[in-house]
C-alpha cells in the first residue's frame, strides 16, 4: 500500500510544491522592487482570484472523485463523460468570470480596507490576470480527471512547465522590462494558456484512443447534469466557506494596517507550503479511495486511509521542526524588509502550530473527496467557520492578531477531527454494507 500511495503522492506532491512556491517567487519579486505596498496587493490580489476560484474547486475535486469510481468500475465511457461535463461547466463559468470583472472589481474595491496605494497596485493585477479564467478553470477539470484516472504524473509535468513560464515571464517583465506588478499577473495569464495546451496534448498523448467515447449529448443530459450539481453544489458550498475563512484573514489584516497585512501574508505563505504538500497525500487519497469504493473492495479501502494518516503525521513532524529552526531565514528569502520579519517573527508561535493543527483536515479532504462524501464534508465545513468567526470575533479585540491566529487554528481542528470522527460511518460503512449484499 505505500508503494502504491507514493507512487500516486510524489508526483502530486511535486505538481502542488509548485504552487506556493510560484507564490514565494512572485511575493519575492515584488518584496525585492518595493515596499510592504507591493507585498500587501499581492496578498489581496491573490485573495481576490482565491475567492473567485475555490469556488470552483468542484471542478477539480468532483471530477477526480466520479472520475476515480468510474475508472474502478472500469467504465471508461462514464470517465469519459464526467470529462466532457467539467471542460464544459470550466468554460462557461469562465466566460462568465470575465464578463463580470467590472463589477466583481468594484465590489472587491468595496470591501478591502487598505492605503489607497495597495488598492491601486491590487486592481492592476486584478484587471490583467483575470484573462486567465478560461485557462485556469479548464485546467482544474482536466486535472481532476487525471488524478481520478489514477495518472499523476501528467498534472506534475503541467504543474513544472507551467510554473517555469509563470516565474520566466514574470522576471523578464518586473525585472527586465520594469512592469513592476502588472508583469506579474501578465506572467501568470500566459503560464495559465501555456499549461492548459500542454494538458490537451498530454490528454491526446495518454488517452487519444478513448476520443471514440466521446458523448457530448449524453454528457450533458439533463438527468446526468442534475446528477453532477447535486454532488458539486455540496463541495462548492463547502468551498464558499472555505474561501471565506482565507479571504476574510488578508482583508481583516489589512484593517490592522499594512505591516500586520504584510506579516500575516508571509505567515500564510508557511501555512501554504504545507498544505500543498501534505495535499499530495490527500490527492492520492481522492485516487485511492475512490478506486476502492468503485471496485467495492473495503479491506483496501481501511488500509488506505490508514496509511495515507500514517504520512501525514510523518509530515507534520518535519514541518514542525522546519519551522521551528528556519522560519525566519524563510522569511528573509521572500523580503527583505526586517521590519516585516520582525512582526512575522512576533507571531510564530501560531507558525508552529499549523502543521499539527491542519494535517488531518487536509488529508481527509481528499479522503471524503475520493468517496464523493460531499454533504458530510459541506456540514463539517459550515461547522468549522461558524467556530472561526465566532473565535475571532470574541478573541480578536481582546488580544489583537494573536485572536485571529487562534481562530484559525480552531477551524482547522474542527475541520479534520470531525472528518476524523465521521469517516468510518460516512465512508467506510457504506462499501461494507453494499459489499455484503
Amino acid at each position: 500500500m505505500n508503494k502504491e500511495i507514493l507512487r500516486l503522492a510524489l508526483p502530486n506532491i511535486i505538481t502542488n510544491i509548485t504552487v506556493p512556491l510560484l507564490g514565494m517567487v512572485d511575493l519575492a519579486i515584488v518584496g525585492h522592487i518595493g515596499d510592504e505596498t507591493y507585498i500587501g496587493a499581492i496578498a489581496l490580489g491573490t485573495a481576490i482570484f482565491n475567492l473567485i476560484y475555490w469556488n470552483f474547486g468542484f471542478l477539480r475535486m468532483g471530477t477526480s472523485g466520479l472520475a476515480a469510481q468510474a475508472y474502478g468500475a472500469g467504465d471508461n465511457s462514464e470517465a469519459m463523460k464526467i470529462l466532457v461535463r467539467g471542460i464544459t461547466i470550466a468554460i462557461c463559468a469562465a466566460v462568465l468570470l470575465i464578463a463580470l470583472q467590472w463589477p466583481i472589481a468594484k465590489l472587491s474595491e468595496a470591501i478591502l480596507n487598505c492605503s489607497s496605494e495597495t488598492l491601486k497596485l491590487t486592481l492592476t493585477y486584478f484587471y490583467i490576470r483575470i484573462w486567465a479564467a478560461p485557462a485556469t478553470l479548464g485546467l482544474y477539470a482536466i486535472k481532476g480527471w487525471f488524478i481520478g484516472m489514477q495518472n499523476s504524473k501528467s498534472p506534475m509535468v503541467v504543474a513544472i512547465t507551467l510554473n517555469i513560464v509563470n516565474i520566466v515571464t514574470s522576471i523578464v517583465f518586473v525585472v527586465w522590462l520594469k512592469m513592476d506588478i502588472a508583469g506579474v499577473a501578465l506572467g501568470t495569464v500566459i503560464a495559465q494558456y501555456s499549461g492548459l495546451l500542454l494538458a490537451i496534448a498530454l490528454w491526446f498523448k495518454h488517452y487519444g484512443n478513448m476520443r471514440h467515447l466521446i458523448d457530448i449529448r449524453g454528457s450533458l443530459h439533463k438527468a446526468e447534469m442534475k446528477r453532477f450539481f447535486k454532488i458539486n453544489s455540496d463541495i462548492f458550498l463547502r468551498t464558499l466557506c472555505l474561501c471565506a475563512v482565507f479571504t476574510f484573514i488578508p482583508a481583516i489584516s489589512a484593517n490592522m494596517g499594512d505591516r500586520i497585512l504584510a506579516a500575516n501574508t508571509l505567515i500564510m505563505q508557511l501555512f501554504t507550503l504545507f498544505s500543498y504538500i501534505v495535499d499530495g497525500y490527500a490527492y492520492a487519497g481522492e485516487s485511492l479511495v475512490g478506486k476502492y469504493i468503485g471496485a467495492k473492495n473495503p479491506a483496501s479501502l481501511k488500509k488506505s486511509i490508514r496509511y495515507l494518516l500514517y504520512w501525514g503525521i510523518a509530515f507534520t513532524a518535519i514541518f514542525t521542526l522546519i519551522y521551528l529552526f528556519w522560519s525566519r531565514d524563510i522569511y528573509g528569502i521572500l523580503t527583505n524588509d526586517t521590519n516585516v520579519i520582525d512582526e512575522a517573527m512576533s507571531f510564530n508561535r501560531w507558525t508552529l502550530l499549523i502543521p499539527i493543527c491542519g494535517f488531518s483536515a487536509f488529508i481527509f479532504d481528499g479522503i471524503y473527496i475520493g468517496a464523493t462524501a460531499a454533504k458530510s464534508m459541506r456540514n463539517i465545513m459550515f461547522i468549522a467557520t461558524a467556530v472561526f468567526f465566532g473565535g475571532f470575533f470574541i478573541l480578536q479585540p481582546a488580544i489583537g492578531n494573536d485572536g485571529l491566529w487562534i481562530a484559525f487554528l480552531l477551524f482547522l481542528i474542527f475541520r479534520g477531527g470531525l472528518m476524523w470522527i465521521r469517516y468510518k460511518k460516512v465512508i467506510v460503512k457504506p462499501v461494507e454494507n453494499e459489499t455484503n449484499q
